[in-house]
C-alpha cells in the first residue's frame, strides 16, 4: 500500500462568459452577473433557442500568433490562455521542477468540432485536396493537454479525460491520484470546450437540452428553479495548478486549498438522463467521501452540477439529502452555472476553481434566478446573493451525458 501524499492547488487560471481571467470570473461570480445574450457566432435565428453564453471582448490575436490560430482549434487556445493564467498565479519556475514529474491532465466533453464542421464545409464545397494537413491534430480532443506541454516543457504524466460534463472532474481528480500516488509533483489539469457552432448547438437543440427563454437571456439559466426549461450552452476553460504538499512548501508556494477526496460513477441507465433514483450521484459521492476519509457532516459547501434542467436539478437534489441526511439541511448548496452557463467539459475545472475560490476568500457564489421555489429541490440554493462563510470542505459534483459522475472535495488548509 502506498503513502498518500498530500495535494494541493497553488494556481488557477480562467477564461469563461463571465470574465477572461480569474479575478473577473470570481467578481462576476460573487456579484451575480449572468454571462447569457442573444448568440452571435453565428445566425441563430434558424434554432429554437438563440441564447448562449460566449466569451467576449477576447482578442485571441494577442495571445497566439495568426500561424498559431489557423493551426489550434479553440478549445485549445481557450486551454493554453487557462494554462498560462494558471501558471502565472503559482508562481512556479518550472525551470527548478523536474520536467519528467511535471504533466498535464485536461479534459474536454466534444473537443475540436469547430475544425471539423469548418473542415467539412472546405471539403464539401473544394473537394478532399483542400483540407488542411493540420485536420486531425486540431480536432483531437488530447490536442489541449498536448500542446500545454508542449509550451510548458512537461514530460511527466500527460493524457486526457472525454467523459461529457463530467470530463473537468475527471481529469482534475485522476492527476490528483497522479500525485498522490508520487507519479508526478505537479500536474496541469481542467477542462476546455469551445463548440459553440452550429451543429454543436443545433445538436443541443435537437435533443431538447437547451432553455428557450429567448426573450429573457439573462434570466434562462434557473438551476432549481420551479420555472427552469433548461441549460444555456457555454464555452471557456479552467485549469488549475496541483501540486504536491512538500514541492510547494518548499518553494513557498500560495496555497488556495488541499484536495482530498476524488470519486466516480456510472448511472449505467440513459445515454442522456440521469438515474431517477440518484443511484451514480449518490454513489459517487459517497466514494469521494470514503476517498477523502471525512464524514458528510464535515461537507460544508457544495458546488451542485445543477445545469437548470428539470431532471438533472430533481434528482441531484435526492442525491445529495439520501448521502449527507440530516446534515443535508445544513449545507449550503449553490449552482455557478446560473452565472456562466453549462461550460461542458470544461465546467468541472471552472467550479472546482469556484470552490477554491470560495474557501480561500470565505464566500459563497449565489445561485441567481432562483424566483419560484420548487418542492423537489429544497435544499439551501443560497439565493440570489453571495454569502460569507467560513467553509472548511467544499465538495463539487460534475454528472455527464452518458450517466459519467465524477466528485471531489476540496479542504482548507
Amino acid at each position: 500500500m502506498y503513502k498518500k501524499r498530500r495535494v494541493m492547488v497553488t494556481g488557477s487560471g480562467v477564461i469563461s462568459p463571465v470574465g477572461n481571467n480569474k479575478k473577473d470570473f470570481w467578481d462576476a461570480l460573487v456579484q451575480g452577473k449572468n454571462g447569457t445574450a442573444i448568440l452571435t457566432a453565428f445566425d441563430p435565428s434558424k434554432f429554437t433557442t438563440r441564447i448562449a453564453a460566449e466569451i467576449k471582448d477576447f482578442d485571441f490575436s494577442k495571445h497566439f500568433s495568426s500561424k498559431e490560430i489557423r493551426r489550434m482549434d479553440r478549445f485549445v487556445q481557450l486551454a493554453l490562455v487557462a494554462a498560462r493564467e494558471a501558471l502565472a498565479d503559482s508562481g512556479m519556475d518550472l525551470t527548478k521542477t523536474e520536467r519528467e514529474k511535471g504533466g498535464v491532465l485536461i479534459g474536454s466533453g466534444i473537443g475540436g468540432l469547430h475544425t471539423f464542421e469548418v473542415q467539412h464545409s472546405t471539403y464539401l464545397e473544394k473537394g478532399p485536396s483542400r483540407i488542411s494537413p493540420f485536420l486531425i491534430p486540431m480536432l483531437i480532443v488530447n490536442m489541449a493537454s498536448g500542446e500545454v506541454s508542449i509550451e510548458l516543457g512537461l514530460k511527466g504524466p500527460n493524457s486526457c479525460v472525454a467523459t461529457a460534463c463530467a470530463s473537468g472532474n475527471n481529469a482534475i481528480g485522476d492527476a490528483f491520484k497522479l500525485i498522490q500516488q508520487d507519479k508526478a509533483d505537479v500536474m496541469f489539469a481542467g477542462g476546455s470546450d469551445g463548440c459553440l457552432t452550429p451543429m454543436g448547438f443545433g445538436g443541443f437543440c435537437a435533443c431538447k437540452a437547451l432553455s428557450k427563454r429567448n426573450d429573457d437571456p439573462k434570466g434562462a439559466s434557473r438551476p432549481f428553479d420551479k420555472e427552469r426549461d433548461g441549460f444555456v450552452m457555454a464555452e471557456g476553460a479552467g485549469v488549475v495548478v496541483l501540486e504536491e504538499y512538500e514541492h510547494a512548501k518548499k518553494r513557498g508556494a500560495n496555497i488556495y486549498c488541499e484536495i482530498i477526496g476524488y470519486g466516480m460513477s456510472a448511472d449505467a441507465y440513459h445515454i442522456t438522463a440521469p438515474d431517477p433514483n440518484g443511484d451514480g450521484a449518490i454513489r459517487c459521492m459517497e466514494a469521494a467521501l470514503s476517498d477523502a476519509e471525512i464524514n458528510y457532516n464535515e461537507i460544508d459547501y457544495i458546488n451542485a452540477h445543477g445545469t437548470s434542467t428539470v431532471l438533472n436539478d430533481k434528482i441531484e437534489t435526492l442525491a445529495i439529502k439520501s448521502v449527507f441526511k440530516d446534515h443535508a439541511n445544513k449545507l449550503m448548496v449553490s449552482s455557478t452555472k446560473s452565472v456562466t452557463g453549462h461550460l461542458l467539459g470544461a465546467a468541472g475545472g471552472v467550479e472546482a476553481i469556484a470552490c477554491a475560490l470560495a474557501i480561500k476568500e470565505g464566500t459563497i457564489p449565489p445561485t441567481i434566478n432562483y424566483k419560484y421555489p420548487d418542492p423537489d429541490c429544497d435544499l439551501d440554493y443560497v439565493p440570489n446573493t453571495a454569502r460569507k462563510a467560513a467553509i472548511k470542505s467544499a465538495l463539487s459534483n460534475a454528472l455527464g451525458f452518458g450517466g459519467h459522475n465524477a466528485t471531489i472535495i476540496l479542504r482548507k488548509i
